[in-house]
């Protein structure tokens, strides 16, 4: 800038810029105002010029361009500001404020416009592709906006995206996603964002079909019920497009009815069919089959329901009461009197012999008092000397009338 050269009959200091003019940022469509802060203006003049286009926007007060989004106000001190409303992509650039002194002075501020990300649908994917099972595929998304928008694909379920089957990802960065010999276990929603750090963010979803022929899983291939009672069998489906199902015994297709009640839970590619047969009989019993059809092929399933017999009843709980004592505990009952046994007064051997007291020379052997089980007690014992035939009277004796009081024997004193 060259060296100020005032004005014959000028008496105050030349005009300075007191403060620069800062660059901004504005989203697009949004209003912004750009300042220009001058000391000293005197009587000259100031002058906005988008430097870039080339274009006179305004002098003094007034609109020079014909673009009514552009405007100037002054605060009638020192400060000059230059408007722009709905603000444009072709306004973003470089702006000078410049003063008609001689030589003229001016300063530059820069205006960034930016512009959120915008996915452009005629040159991605179309929302809905569908494709055959285990070929590949490729997904195309585009984006523009300022500053270039970065593009990432992830699957809207949280599930990871296999790349080249050799790993998962959360997240894929890039415009395509090749998805090589995809299964069907990759079918669903992929969400394509792109975002600039400029809100709001957005995003495009592309939902990929997996098709192929129909499947078949039998949980249970015998199934067994009582006659007269109600039998449940099922069978699980996969395939897609989605498949027409429905069950035959023999050759008769079964529909529902008092009798029969089918029902299909579907979700996604998987179904679940089920078949409850009501009030069994005889002729229920045989071969049911689950068919599963589409456009792709056909396939179906065998289950085999036979008679079994009911269960028996469970046997009545019987409910034991028990007592208890003053002390709060139970009491056990006292055990059962053994009937008295009244002993012969002869001796089987000898039925004429009638049973005598011991003479007094016999010897006797004094023992401590014992009681006898019955209550009875005895102070002393003789002892008796028996042969193998006594014995065994007496251990049959035993078995069938209890303890044996055999009579007494006198024996000879050694």
């Amino acid at each position: 800038m060259n060296d100020y050269i005032k004005p014959e009959g000028a008496l105050s200091d030349p005009p300075i810029f007191a403060e620069p003019i800062p660059n901004v940022t504005v989203a697009l469509g949004r209003d912004v105002s750009l300042p220009c802060v001058i000391e000293n203006l005197g009587s000259y003049k100031v002058a906005w010029i988008h430097v870039g286009r080339q274009m006179l926007l305004t002098i003094h007060k007034h609109v020079v361009v014909k673009i009514p989004r552009f405007s100037v106000s002054h605060d009638n001190q020192k400060t000059w500001l230059l408007h722009i409303s709905g603000v444009q992509q072709d306004d973003r650039g470089y702006y000078m404020c410049q003063v008609n002194t001689n030589p003229m002075i001016s300063q530059v501020g820069f205006l960034q416009v930016v512009v959120p990300p915008n996915i452009l649908d005629s040159l991605s994917t179309e929302s809905t592709v569908a494709v055959r099972e285990h070929q590949n595929i490729t997904l195309i998304c585009k984006a523009d906006g300022y500053p270039p928008p970065k593009l990432m694909w992830k699957r809207e379920d949280g599930q990871g995206i296999t790349i080249n089957r050799h790993h998962k990802m959360a997240m894929y960065d890039g415009e395509q996603l090749n998805l090589t010999r995809i299964t069907r276990n990759e079918m669903g929603a992929y969400l394509c964002i792109a975002t600039n750090g400029v809100p709001p963010t957005v995003s495009k979803r592309i939902t990929v079909d997996v098709e192929f022929s129909p499947m078949i899983f039998v949980p249970n291939q015998l199934v067994g019920a009582p006659i007269g009672t109600d039998a449940t069998i099922d069978c699980h489906t996969e395939a897609y497009p989605r498949a027409m199902s429905y069950w035959f015994l023999g050759d008769e297709m079964i529909l529902s009815n008092e009798k029969y009640n089918t029902s299909i839970m579907e979700n996604s590619y998987r179904a679940h069919m089920r078949l409850i047969v009501r009030n069994l009989t005889s002729t229920d019993f045989g071969s049911y089959r689950c068919i599963s059809k589409n456009s792709l092929g056909e396939t179906e399933g065998s289950i085999r329901l036979y008679p079994i017999p009911k269960p028996s009843a469970a046997p009545k709980a019987t409910e034991i009461k028990s007592s208890a004592n003053k002390e709060g505990r139970p009491s056990t009952p006292p055990p059962a009197k053994r009937p008295t046994t009244v002993w012969p007064s002869y001796n089987p051997y000898n039925p004429k012999r009638t049973e005598r007291p011991p003479p007094p020379s016999e010897e006797r052997v004094d023992r401590p008092e014992q009681k006898l089980r019955g209550g009875q007690s005895t102070g002393s014992a003789y002892i008796i000397r028996w042969s193998a035939p006594q014995l065994m009277v007496v251990a049959v004796q035993y078995i069938l009338t209890g303890p044996y009081m055999p009579p007494y024997v006198p024996q000879t004193a050694n």
